[in-house]
């Protein structure tokens, strides 16, 4: 998506994602609102559509989630909400950790670099939490299943967009060239 819409959009349909280019100063927050609004609606449309294709299958329920987020008895491994939590904390704050879209880093490369942190961050989390990073995916499937997916889903958006931000403030410091005195001048 990020070569296909990255020149249109940013390829911004993650919300956790434009908060945190917004703590970063790389969003204007006046356009923050509309642009989470459209992110939760395509996401919305895209699990609907997932459910349309996937109850074209006898025997097809939503029992299974429908890929929702969730922690405790609704996390594909058992763990708990401080874990999935933690989790998504961490795993957001690494994805938004902004060195693939630096304006010093060759251009043309972000969308792969990108695409392969994500894989990593879903193979690590997916048996946590089912991996959200974005309160937008997390919110289409619950809308859809209800009940649990959206009892639990308001920790698909604390903790992506605690993420964001943290992953946007800690590139700042560790990433922005910081003033240096000047190199001493050798005496003769």
């Amino acid at each position: 998506m990020a070569f296909a819409i990255g020149h249109v959009s940013g390829c911004h349909l993650n919300p956790a994602v434009s908060v945190g280019l917004v703590v970063g100063g790389r969003f204007k927050a006046a356009d923050l609102p509309a642009c989470i609004v459209a992110q939760v609606i395509g996401a919305a449309i895209a699990a609907a559509t997932l459910y349309i294709i996937a109850s074209g299958k006898a025997g097809f329920g939503t029992a299974g989630g429908l890929a929702s987020n969730g922690y405790g008895p609704h996390s594909p491994g058992g763990y708990s909400m401080a874990a999935g939590f933690l989790t998504e904390v961490v795993m957001t704050a690494a994805f938004l950790f902004m060195g693939a879209t630096d304006e010093r880093v060759p251009k043309g490369l972000a969308p792969i670099a990108i695409g392969l942190w994500l894989t990593i961050i879903h193979l690590v989390s997916i048996p946590v939490t089912n991996t959200s990073v974005n309160p937008a995916r997390s919110t289409g499937p619950a809308l859809i299943v209800g009940g649990w997916a959206l009892e639990q889903l308001w920790m698909f958006w604390v903790a992506p967009l605690i993420g964001g931000a943290l992953g946007a403030v800690v590139y700042g410091v560790v990433a922005t060239p910081h003033a240096t005195a000047a190199p001493a001048v050798p005496r003769r």
